[in-house]
């Protein structure tokens, strides 16, 4: 194998795969990215087992065809640290690799490809096309919520449920819901509810652009996310995700409408004083205004108003601050309704004209 591409369009591939390499697996070849030159373009996998991501460089100098798994960290640090040139990049049949640009040469031992394990690829009979846009969009205003317990295996990834016409993202953590609805492009012809694994939807942020389509293809325990110039594929969690449906309330009635900067900035401010030991922060709800404020156990305290359109009962309700941020970060609308249902006053964010809802636990307050 040989080839010839510009130093910052192999970084960039090496980026767009390299947290797919397997970090702590007894198998070598799982530390390595694949090099597949043919033609005039090099594709890069990665694999951890679980997770492939794969870039496809195009307007590539293939000299030679052929391929070569390489040690991921050697080949990163290396080309991280050499001048934006031509580099030439070739590999022997012993598997030695020599990487040349400009004065500096480097030789490095890789291993052979079938060592490599193959990456499937999906049929598109069960296909959505989505903005990337759009997707980046949804996975931003849920992922923030997916369980970390790994003893509720579950909760840690997010939900896909395809109707017809219609997709549905929810993560939760059992304190906290995120949840997206939004029209499809055009009817699907098939349905589906599969749990996407939480490193792959951290990938697939990663890796999503703003501009382009993405094709995500279903199998019956894997799914496949196709951009441009690179692909994503991953295990799907087995189980039945818990009926999220039943908890999210109607519109209720004590209903708080404020300006999002606002009141972010106000949480953020009462966020300073939390502690470890004293996360909560407290929210009076008074007659077209709320305070907000936190009293920390060491005397310090701070307190904010906050102009809002309410009507409602007067009461006293304590959140965890970073729970409410982390919802009203990801919303774009100038206003929010903060919803307070139930008898134990859930909140409930409602944004993008009720496509998004956000619900939240409220916590005992100092």
């Amino acid at each position: 194998m040989e080839a010839k591409l510009m130093r910052e369009t192999l970084q960039r591939g090496i980026q767009t795969v390299q947290n797919a390499v397997s970090q702590k697996s007894g198998l070598p070849i799982l530390s390595n990215i694949l090099f597949e030159a043919s033609k005039d373009k090099i594709k890069l996998i990665a694999t951890d087992l679980e997770i492939g991501v794969v870039s496809k460089i195009s307007g590539v100098d293939v000299q030679e065809e052929g391929s070569i798994s390489i040690p991921a960290k050697k080949i990163s640090d290396i080309v991280k640290e050499l001048p934006n040139k031509e580099i030439t990049l070739s590999a022997k049949k012993n598997n030695q690799v020599t990487i040349k640009c400009d004065k500096s040469i480097f030789k490095i031992m890789g291993l052979p490809k079938d060592e490599f394990p193959k990456v499937p690829e999906l049929s598109d009979k069960d296909t959505l096309v989505i903005p990337q846009r759009q997707l980046k969009s949804i996975l931003n205003s849920t992922a923030f919520a997916i369980s970390k317990d790994e003893t509720r295996y579950i909760l840690n990834g997010v939900l896909f449920a395809l109707t017809d016409k219609k997709l549905r993202v929810v993560a939760t953590d059992g304190r906290r819901l995120a949840m997206v609805e939004k029209e499809t492009p055009k009817p699907l012809g098939f349905t589906r509810k599969v749990i996407v694994p939480s490193k792959a939807v951290t990938e697939l942020q990663r890796i999503l652009k703003d501009d382009g389509d993405v094709k995500v293809l279903f199998s019956e325990n894997q799914i496949a996310f196709e951009l441009d110039d690179s692909q994503l594929i991953t295990r799907l969690i087995e189980g039945e995700y818990p009926n999220y449906e039943q908890v999210i309330p109607k519109q209720g009635q004590d209903k708080m409408k404020v300006n999002r900067d606002n009141f972010y900035a106000a949480v953020k401010r009462a966020s300073l004083l939390a502690t470890p030991d004293s996360q909560s922060i407290k929210l009076d709800l008074l007659k077209n205004r709320a305070i907000i404020s936190k009293a920390s156990q060491d005397g310090s305290e701070s307190r904010e108003e906050v102009d809002c359109e309410y009507s409602g009962d007067e009461f006293t309700i304590g959140f965890n601050p970073n729970y409410l941020m982390d919802a009203l970060k990801n919303i774009s609308e100038e206003e929010v309704d903060f919803e307070f249902a139930g008898q134990d006053r859930r909140g409930v964010i409602r944004a993008e004209g009720g496509d998004y809802v956000y619900i939240v636990l409220p916590v005992r307050t100092e």
